[in-house]
């Protein structure tokens, strides 16, 4: 059906055959690094559980590793690829498949509600995300995630040190606010870890390949998840201070000490201390300041 490989071939010679045929080599300032292990290909594919009525959106299709193989599971694959050159060569290699549909976009830019409206049930994401916009798109597809039943779950390759933050647990000098507003929507599972050989070329770092199932509902209930963003974001600005410290200059002396005393939270504790719960309860505590004529409860 196509030269780019499925898990079952070989992947590496074709991947370097196609970045020779085309002229093309990985671009260091985009962070490129394309997945050449098979058997780890194989995983992804098999940890994403696609079926014949679901749409894959893979973020970062590159030259297609998994493009062809997660097509032949799936009613359709998005494949989602910014480089114009990358977009080029998976455009001729996949120009006899119409289950895939290859878009020309930065992934942060996607319309994830728009792509489930299109659907007929929740989309699965796929993808191997550039330390660069990691962040930012964990945290889009958060947002969507939170909207309703938008995304079924997200099977992503990361660096495994960000791998680690968002399963930190609370206590952890790792633990932060990736940690809690990810764990808030979602549960996080790190499914395996990926040496630097897996890759072309080898990337400095190890990587990790993670599940993150939305949750039906949030984690812990608050009245208002706009303001417990704030508050999470807050605390954790200036993590060594002092909560009464890193929350003064959002929400004011009284309003900080008002609202900690409220939710029966010390003080002198520092953001890390705080599990997920005790955030919820804490910016429902500054929801209450707010009154109801304020209150962002239906935001």
């Amino acid at each position: 059906m196509t030269s780019v490989p499925s898990p079952g071939q070989g992947a590496r010679a074709t991947t370097r055959e196609l970045l020779a045929r085309h002229g093309l080599s990985a671009k260091k300032s985009w962070g490129q690094n394309f997945l050449l292990d098979r058997g780890v290909q194989q995983r992804i594919v098999a940890a994403a559980a696609a079926s014949e009525r679901d749409v894959v959106v893979e973020i970062g299709a590159g030259l297609g590793a998994l493009t062809g193989s997660l097509a032949e599971i799936a009613c359709k694959v998005i494949a989602i690829e910014r480089d114009p050159d990358l977009v080029a060569v998976l455009r001729e290699e996949f120009s006899a498949s119409p289950a895939i549909e290859v878009v020309a976009l930065d992934a942060l830019d996607f319309d994830f509600g728009k792509a489930r409206a299109e659907a007929e049930g929740p989309l699965v994401i796929v993808g191997n995300l550039p330390y660069q916009i990691t962040s930012p798109l964990v945290f889009r597809i958060g947002e969507a995630a939170v909207r309703g039943q938008v995304i079924a779950r997200a099977v992503l390759m990361v660096q495994k040190e960000f791998a680690e933050r968002m399963v930190a647990k609370a206590g952890s000098k790792i633990y932060g606010r990736l940690s809690v507003m990810v764990q808030q929507w979602a549960t996080v599972e790190i499914l395996f870890h990926v040496g630097s050989g897996a890759f072309h070329p080898p990337p400095a770092v190890a990587s990790s390949v993670l599940r993150l199932t939305p949750l039906p509902t949030p984690r812990s209930s608050t009245r208002d998840p706009i303001l417990f963003a704030q508050v999470v974001k807050a605390a954790f600005g200036t993590r060594r201070k002092m909560l009464r410290r890193a929350l003064e200059p959002a929400f004011g002396r009284t309003g900080t000490d008002q609202a900690l005393a409220a939710a029966g939270i010390e003080a002198t504790r520092r953001a890390e201390e705080l599990s997920v719960a005790d955030f919820a309860r804490l910016a429902d505590a500054f929801d209450e300041q707010r009154g109801p004529s304020t209150s962002g409860r239906d935001a």
